[in-house]
């Protein structure tokens, strides 16, 4: 553990700063002195780990618990009486501790249930039960009156009618599937199973393949007794639970009438039916218990091995033939009102570089009670400003501002941070230094995923930071993880790097808007993968279902308060910005081998597949009685010009290296010292440096997302596509989308590599005048 992390500290350099441009701060009493920090000098580094270790020592997972008990007691969705009564509670909180803060007020289109029938009406009656039941175990499920009933918000209004078909997770590669088995979803009601890609996604597809509705269910298999004992005997979703949950188009997060801009009061609103967000038929979530009436009367082929899921029946696709056919008769309709946000915002002002901002956030609303989702998260971010007054009391003072955002509207669709950096985007650009993000968190391994730019940085403040049941560093034990989940190459990759990887960030949470919209570099952070079972959107994701099957003893919610305090702390008191490009350039050159492997695949793919249908394969091994057609031929993939990508990756890595050998040049023993004007003149160019990444234009056919390293894709949703305007022209087999794309990301990473050259030759001027001095 410790080799690996000075091996990593090694790569980057440490500043040496005059003393009179220290932190303004006194050193905590009794602290230990450790190594240097990236972008401190020696002495700021041994003051910024005492008050660091000051720091870790104040979060108390009672008082954690007590802001999750306070905040899950009652339902809070986005137009709720607890929602506005819980930002008001916040704001207080913030006050108490020191801390200056406001509500900031957005006014966003946010649909409720009007009306919802879901009837199988042949071959037999059935009508679903669309509600979760009241669990006496349960102190909050009896909470009916201010529930959200189960419904998928921006689902498009409709009464439809037609034959029922299964469609597995509902994906392309489904309907693919489909296709060879001779089976059309037009004029149908489709029912597909949550996973396999984000919500939204099914009726996407489905409406594409003209279905007139789709129902979602949750399969035991995926999320059930297929994972945990059913709560509330377990930590499993129970045969009536249900996934609540947005299926707006993620092409325009935020407001759906207000795409681009910010949602106040005055804003101009687009009228609904032109709205790019809202789904084109109407789509409902049911549990698995209303699901099998539907799949057991579904005729037609038995679906696909890989489709069945495990309910205690036989899976049909459908629709099936003649009068015993299933049909389904399903309505949705809506309140269309437009409701009030409630963003808390908190500032730590900064001692030294007030108007660059450090910003932490989580959302508040939830679908129902939200224990897990958000409120363990934003339970903990509040301990963070409870530790940050106290430290302001014993003389603390960050370099930097701090700002706490507690967001509203993110279940629907991120709309309180979407609004808040569409307002304020052009402030934003200027002064923001990072986003740290968290959401619902658990127990067990720390996940990390971001800008690659900070990858270093954070390995380094999750080394600090000790598992508390482990007696580990989180960093150890989410290495030992990788490495036991790993295989060949892999494993040896996350033994011998000096810094585990992390994710890309897709979409999902509130940082959507601060990377790809403003161009902010964003991590989020946050624990699990030993629950073991989730009440994911349920009602029965409330303080009793945490309490006893998740971070029962909020362990890792004080965990997570240490985590992102350090993070944020650090980046706030740092001197010089301490991104990492070497980093930057060593991930996107995977990504750059990655999708010409792709296209190889593609290309080896089809050729192989245009064999075997030329050689009769698909004819001769279809079953006769259950034919399976062949797939259809396609024309190969062209050689796509990737000298682009090749040669921006190949500069972007130069440039990185001479940015790191400036940056050490100014450390002590290279006789180079700077003063905080000169060092705040290359922090002005490093802020600008993940904005080099973004294309005005933005993704082909997705305007709003402006970056061309990480985007999440167009159909999966919540999951990251790298590069995302060359691999998905490739996916989807637009061969002149891609080639032109190649030309443009190349020429982004040559953007990059200049903006990382002006702070490198910045740097060196700077160190050449104070040597002549």
């Amino acid at each position: 553990m410790i080799r690996s992390r000075l091996l990593a500290v090694a790569l980057l350099p440490t500043l040496v700063f005059p003393p009179q441009f220290l932190l303004a701060q006194q050193k905590p009493d009794g602290a230990k002195s450790g190594g240097p920090l990236d972008g401190y000098s020696r002495a700021a580094s041994d003051t910024e780990r005492q008050w660091e270790e000051k720091f870790r020592a104040l979060p108390v997972p009672e008082n954690i618990r007590e802001n999750m008990r306070r905040l899950s007691a009652r339902p809070h969705h986005v137009g709720s009486p607890y929602d506005k009564d819980n930002a008001e509670w916040m704001l207080a909180k913030f006050r108490e501790w020191g801390i200056d803060a406001q509500i900031e007020n957005f006014y966003v289109l946010f649909p409720t249930p009007k009306e919802r029938l879901v009837e199988l009406i042949e071959p037999t009656k059935f009508t679903a039960k669309l509600q979760e039941p009241v669990l006496s175990q349960d102190p909050t499920s009896n909470q009916t009156a201010e529930q959200l009933p189960t419904y998928n918000a921006y689902s498009a209004d409709g009464d439809v009618t037609g034959p029922l078909v299964y469609v597995n997770y509902g994906t392309r590669e489904d309907y693919e599937e489909l296709d060879r088995l001779g089976i059309s979803v037009k004029g149908a009601v489709v029912i597909a199973r949550y996973g396999g890609a984000w919500r939204g996604i099914k009726p996407k597809v489905a409406a594409e393949h003209g279905a007139v509705g789709c129902l979602i269910y949750s399969d035991p298999a995926d999320d059930g007794y297929g994972v945990a004992d059913s709560y509330p005997e377990g930590a499993g979703r129970p045969k009536d639970g249900v996934q609540r949950g947005g299926v707006n188009d993620t092409d325009f997060p935020g407001d759906p009438l207000t795409p681009g801009v910010g949602a106040t009061k005055d804003a101009k609103r687009m009228d609904r039916k032109d709205s790019p967000i809202i789904t084109k038929i109407p789509v409902l979530p049911i549990s698995y218990a209303d699901a099998i009436p539907l799949l057991a009367a579904i005729g037609g082929r038995v679906a696909p091995v890989a489709w069945r899921g495990q309910l205690p029946i036989t899976y049909h696709v459908g629709p099936g033939t003649g009068p015993g056919a299933a049909r389904v008769h399903m309505k949705m309709y809506s309140n269309w009102d437009i409701k009030e946000l409630y963003d808390v915002i908190a500032k730590i002002p900064g001692s030294a570089e007030p108007d660059e901002w450090v910003i932490r956030g989580n959302h508040h609303d939830a679908w129902v009670n939200g224990a897990s989702d958000p409120v363990s998260g934003i339970s903990a971010e509040l301990e963070e400003a409870h530790a940050f007054g106290q430290l302001l009391q014993q003389g603390w003072k960050p370099r930097r501002t701090i700002v706490f955002c507690a967001w509203d509207g993110e279940e629907p669709g991120t709309l309180g941070s979407t609004e808040w950096v569409e307002t304020h985007l052009a402030e934003l650009q200027k002064k923001a230094v990072m986003y740290l993000n968290s959401d619902g968190s658990g127990r067990g391994y720390l996940g990390m995923s971001g800008s690659h730019g900070l990858e270093h940085f954070i390995n380094g403040v999750a080394a600090d930071v000790t598992d508390p049941e482990k007696g580990i560093s989180v960093l150890e034990r989410a290495r030992k993880r990788q490495i036991a989940s790993g295989r060949g190459g892999d494993r040896n990759e996350v033994r011998n790097r000096p810094d585990l990887r992390i994710g890309a960030l897709g979409d999902g949470s509130d940082y959507v808007s601060f990377q790809d919209f403003a161009g902010i570099p964003s991590l989020n952070l946050g624990f699990g993968g030993e629950d073991r079972g989730s009440q994911y959107h349920s009602i029965y994701d409330d303080f009793y279902w945490y309490t006893h099957y998740s971070d029962t003893d909020f362990a890792y919610g004080k965990a997570l308060a240490q985590t992102a305090g350090t993070a944020v702390m650090r980046m706030a008191d740092a001197e010089l910005l301490p991104y990492n490009f070497a980093n930057t350039a060593d991930t996107i050159s995977t990504y750059v081998d990655e999708v010409k492997k792709l296209l190889k695949s593609e290309q080896d793919e089809i050729a192989e597949k245009n064999k075997e249908i030329d050689e009769g394969v698909f004819e001769a091994t279809s079953d006769p009685k259950n034919p399976m057609a062949a797939p259809k031929r396609e024309e190969a993939p062209p050689y796509l010009n990737f000298a682009p990508l090749e040669n921006g990756s190949a500069t972007l890595t130069r440039s990185a290296r001479e940015y790191q050998k400036a940056a050490k040049a100014a450390q002590v023993d290279g006789g180079a010292m700077l003063d905080a004007a000169s060092i705040d003149q290359v922090n002005q160019l490093l802020i600008r440096t993940e904005r080099a990444f973004f294309s005005d234009a933005g993704l082909p056919g997705r305007t709003w997302f402006k970056h061309q390293i990480y985007a999440p894709g167009a159909y999966t949703g919540y999951g990251v596509k790298t590069l995302p305007a060359v691999r998905e022209a490739i996916e989807q087999r637009k061969w002149p989308v891609a080639d032109t794309s190649a030309v443009t990301v190349g020429q982004i990473l040559e953007n990059e590599s200049k903006a990382i050259d002006a702070a490198a030759e910045k740097l060196k001027s700077l160190e050449t005048a104070e040597g002549q001095k």
